[in-house]
């Protein structure tokens, strides 16, 4: 992709995904993630009238004078976008969708005045964008996904949720976008969710999940190269993926849109 293409890419992106962060995400974004819970903010002597339920009693024991602590309704909540970008998510379809889904869920969170940051990741975790607002920061982030070349072929979901868990303490809204072709990695998921408001988003493509009756496959691992020989003669195969609890699976022939506004719709029902 020459600059010309590069620009005329980013320019459809920025296009559509401002148009769709303006009429739709913001609205069921905004009342679905933010202000979802209250920060620490200090701790104080207790004053006649204050909640008793606020009494920090280790605090008092010590100090032997009451004391309470004070909390802020959280205001902001940065979105942090995990990105997969493995060789088994780089078909054109899949790029693409994600590309879209990236730039729009950025958009989304600017609008609302969040921070945004992300980090790109395939065996290893190979790009991280800073925390930052303004459309210039949205739009540098999709040329880097645009433009990105990856060092490694490989996934691992788990180095990479690590790795973010540990850099990254202060509460925050983490998609996590891949197709989750992986092992090992639910156990760091659900301690992540601990901490942070974490979506997970499924890509998929129905083109690869399915093998045709009738005929001899020679199928290879676009990650590790791996050729495995498949005799497909009696029935059709179906080659199932994951299934996440509580996260959202798009494949590339569908509406993204109306697969995650009816997810935050359900959620803020919730």
């Amino acid at each position: 992709m020459d600059k010309n293409q590069l620009l005329k890419k980013i320019r459809e992106i920025e296009i559509k995904s401002t148009i769709l962060a303006n009429t739709i995400f913001a609205g069921e974004y905004h009342s679905c993630l933010k202000g979802n819970g209250m920060e620490f903010s200090e701790i104080r002597r207790y004053s006649p009238g204050d909640d008793v339920k606020k009494i920090d009693w280790k605090v008092t024991a010590k100090q032997k004078k009451a004391y309470v602590k004070e909390f802020v309704e959280e205001r902001e909540l940065p979105v942090f976008l995990l990105v997969d970008m493995s060789y088994s998510d780089n078909f054109e379809d899949k790029r693409n969708l994600i590309s879209e889904l990236v730039a729009s869920l950025a958009f989304s969170a600017n609008k609302n005045g969040d921070r945004v940051g992300g980090l790109f990741f395939t065996e290893k975790v190979e790009k991280i964008i800073p925390l930052r607002k303004g459309k210039k920061h949205i739009l540098s982030l999709v040329e880097n996904l645009l433009t990105y070349k990856t060092k490694y072929k490989g996934t691992d979901i788990k180095e990479a949720l690590r790795y973010f868990g540990k850099m990254f303490k202060k509460r925050g809204i983490v998609f996590v976008i891949s197709d989750f072709l992986d092992e090992g990695y639910e156990r760091d998921l659900k301690m992540l969710q601990r901490r942070h408001e974490v979506i997970s988003i499924e890509i998929r493509d129905r083109k690869y999940e399915k093998l045709p009756k009738g005929a001899i496959f020679t199928l290879e691992d676009s990650e590790s190269g791996e050729e495995i020989i498949v005799e497909n003669i009696g029935r059709e195969l179906s080659l199932e993926g994951v299934n996440l609890k509580g996260g959202i699976k798009i494949y590339t022939d569908e509406d993204y849109v109306i697969k995650l506004s009816n997810y935050f719709r359900r959620r803020r029902r919730r």
